[in-house]
């Protein structure tokens, strides 16, 4: 490889996909659930996309950059044994201690208490369902971005997001919160 190509090679990465960091980091710790297996994916990710640059055709660069990603955490998947189920005990915990102290005592418990019900009712969730929720409410991610991501259409997309969020509305309800989160 000569040094103009070298140039063109990091001109191009920096262009596509420097800008896309903070996308790639967020959707790899959805996927690993582990931040420093989600730093390892973006690396992964980095180095395909950087040996490829030559062949992207610089459209719909944050597209192309996931579709690499989740390649490389599918070829991840199969070269390890599958993780154990998260310690979900341990969400609903962490959830229940997030607070920023400034809220009187009634209230702090009162949000404690729907915070761990929405965890619970994300917990509840069929895991494709959940994963679509992860991304797109979460993670910010568009549809068009979570379908590729998961390797889903669109239209799949919109109706898991659609019945989770049926689903986990259902669920807060019956459990006796109303549309606020207060009991």
């Amino acid at each position: 490889m000569t040094i103009n190509q070298e140039r063109d090679r990091v001109a191009a990465l920096e262009q596509y996909v420097l800008p896309q960091l903070d996308v790639l980091l967020r959707v790899a710790l959805a996927l690993t659930r582990n931040h420093a297996d989600a730093e390892d994916l973006v690396q992964d990710t980095m180095l395909r996309a950087y040996r490829s640059i030559d062949r992207f055709d610089g459209r719909y660069p944050r597209a192309w950059l996931l579709t690499i990603l989740r390649h490389a955490h599918i070829n991840r998947n199969r070269r390890q044994r599958p993780a154990l189920l998260a310690d979900q005990d341990a969400a609903h915990r962490q959830l229940a201690a997030t607070s920023d102290g400034s809220d009187d005592p009634e209230s702090l418990v009162v949000d404690r208490k729907f915070d761990g019900a929405v965890a619970e009712a994300f917990y509840a969730l069929p895991e494709s369902s959940r994963r679509v929720v992860e991304l797109v409410d979460i993670n910010g991610l568009g549809y068009q971005e979570a379908a590729t991501v998961l390797s889903i259409p669109i239209g799949t997309v919109m109706s898991r997001l659609h019945r989770a969020r049926a689903r986990m509305r259902k669920q807060l309800f019956d459990d006796g919160f109303t549309r606020k989160g207060r009991r």
